[in-house]
This record gives structure tokens, C-alpha cells and sequence, in this order.
């Protein structure tokens, strides 16, 4: 079960559960769109995999399966 981590890990902008801008890499480190492009050229700075987007949870199943509520934010930068 992905973890669906509420944040972007280079600017911390909030990336909620049905975001559209959240992608992520095979270890679920998790970037927003501009960041991912911008800062990491589609590249995961922790695995060197690509980054796709985050699939989006059902709301219907969202009280069953919650996301994660740990923020994660690379303090030393990507």
C-alpha cells in the first residue's frame, strides 16, 4: 500500500491525496511536478529513477487505507 505522503520533499508544498501535481519514484520519495522537472530533471536525487505520477487513492477508501500524515523534506537540499 503506498504511503501517499502529504508533501513535496524539495519546497514542502502540500500535495494532498487527490493531487494531480504529486509523482513519485520506486522508493515513494515524492516531488511535486515543478520541482520534479525544474530542480531533479525527472530524476529521483535519492534512487536515479524516473519519477511518475502518484496514482490518485478513492475518496471511498481514503477512511480505510489513510495516507500518511510524516512530512518529509530534504534539509540539505536535492
Amino acid at each position: 500500500m503506498l504511503e501517499l505522503r502529504p508533501n513535496c520533499e524539495v519546497c514542502d508544498r502540500d500535495l494532498p491525496p487527490d493531487s494531480n501535481e504529486a509523482v513519485i519514484c520506486t522508493f515513494e520519495c515524492t516531488f511535486c511536478r515543478p520541482c520534479a522537472r525544474n530542480v531533479l530533471s525527472d530524476r529521483c536525487p535519492k534512487c536515479g529513477g524516473n519519477l511518475v505520477p502518484r496514482p490518485i487513492r478513492p475518496v471511498q477508501l481514503l477512511k480505510k487505507y489513510p495516507t500518511s500524515s510524516e512530512r518529509v523534506l530534504k534539509k540539505s537540499g536535492c
